[in-house]
């Protein structure tokens, strides 16, 4: 009888045991079932801002909310700026077109599910920055004076911003003296990268460049960049730009003379300038000098005729550029045309209104080559020896600088 009861109460205590763990489990399923609000960690809203996150006044800008709620087919959308409580907008995508100054700031946002009741974290800040227009910045690799055949690169670039653009580049033309016009390069790619590349200049490269970059839909334009002149010498130029006194620069207060000259000795050949004032001038039709068939003559030079000279043609065709400077005081006497190589390179630093040839140090390029002479003199000419150049006395003081370019044996 004992023996029977005792098993009895073994049993109960089995099944009563069992009982527990039984309800201890579907107490966990349920936990983790019923819920899982609960259990389940909130998604991190992710913010995208286009084109970019540093935009410019009058531009179309989207903010964008995205959520990755696993099991969520529906979210109820909030932004705020600045960490304002009031909600400015319920849309996943938020347009300012345009935007502008007082649009930036920085944005977060966060979600609700649509008929549900699970919530988002707030997304980490973004700040939106907005400017003026932008400004398209152009750059000339590896220098403006270029002898035929040489490499060149028009860089440009957009100050400040370098996402989502692309470029376009044109020449400048003046269809008169006052007015300025743009040309698009008819080879100008509207590509991401800023580089126009021209792999061996020729003498119709010879001009005057600007660039203007765009991004967006519609089109959103920089302005027109900088001005950046690109002058070609001739190996062999058909025409040459005759100046006298035969070098590059010259004193105040002088006569100068320029004169285009062919091998036919023709006068169809006007003289014209692009001076640093950025200012495209016709010797024929101004009040700087006045022309004689081929023949260009400035009375009484003053600071402001520093600038390039060339010969066009009636069609339109430009030649032998020389850059000129007009500088009181010290000057550097160097060649006109290009040095060819092999010849012997003389240079000398002169003083104004006087016969006097002074002794001077000379720099290339930054860098003293020669101290202390009367005339330097660079023998057996090679490329390397291309350069700006300048003479420097220490008490009358220094030159401007010349760019001395030296051509392949003819």
């Amino acid at each position: 009888m004992f023996s029977i009861f005792y098993y009895f109460i073994i049993l109960t205590s089995i099944f009563y045991y069992i009982y527990l763990l039984y309800d201890h489990i579907i107490f966990i399923v349920n936990c983790c079932c019923c819920c899982c609000c609960c259990c389940t960690e909130k998604p991190n809203p992710k913010v995208n801002i286009k084109p970019d996150q540093h935009v410019f006044r009058g531009e179309t800008v989207t903010l964008r909310c995205d959520i990755d709620g696993e099991g969520v087919t529906s979210w109820q959308y909030s932004w705020y700026k600045d960490g304002s409580g009031s909600v400015f907008s319920e849309l996943q995508e938020h347009t300012f077109s345009p935007v502008t100054e007082s649009d930036a700031g920085k944005y977060f946002c966060y979600g609700v599910e649509r008929g549900g009741s699970r919530t988002s974290q707030h997304s980490d800040a973004v700040t939106l920055t907005v400017s003026d227009r932008p400004q398209a910045v152009l750059s000339v690799s590896p220098q403006k004076w270029l002898t035929e055949g040489d490499p060149v690169s028009l860089i440009c670039e957009v100050y400040s911003s370098s996402t989502g653009w692309t470029f376009s580049w044109y020449t400048l033309t003046a269809s008169s003296e006052s007015s300025n016009h743009y040309q698009l390069l008819s080879d100008s790619s509207r590509g991401a990268g800023g580089n126009y590349t021209v792999s061996s200049a020729a003498l119709n490269h010879t001009g005057v460049y600007v660039c203007r970059a765009e991004r967006g839909n519609p089109a959103y334009k920089t302005t027109y960049s900088n001005t950046q002149p690109v002058w070609v010498t001739g190996v062999s130029p058909r025409v040459s730009l005759i100046i006298s006194p035969s070098r590059t620069q010259h004193f105040t207060s002088v006569s100068l003379s320029l004169s285009c000259e062919d091998q036919s000795n023709s006068d169809r050949w006007r003289v014209r300038r692009y001076t640093e004032s950025e200012q495209w001038e016709d010797c024929s039709s101004s009040v700087w000098g006045s022309q004689t068939g081929s023949t260009c003559t400035i009375s009484s030079t003053i600071t402001s005729d520093t600038g390039v000279y060339w010969c066009q043609s009636e069609s339109g065709e430009n030649y032998h550029p020389v850059n000129i400077t007009v500088h009181s005081g010290v000057i550097l006497e160097s060649p006109v045309h290009p040095v060819t190589e092999g010849d012997n390179l003389t240079l000398c630093c002169l003083y104004q209104n006087t016969s006097l040839i002074l002794r001077a140090d000379f720099y290339k390029d930054g860098s003293l080559i020669q101290n202390q002479t009367t005339e330097m003199i660079i023998s057996n000419v090679s490329k390397s020896h291309e350069g700006f150049y300048y003479c420097k006395h220490s008490e009358r003081g220094e030159s401007p600088k010349s760019w001395i370019s030296v051509r392949g044996e003819i």
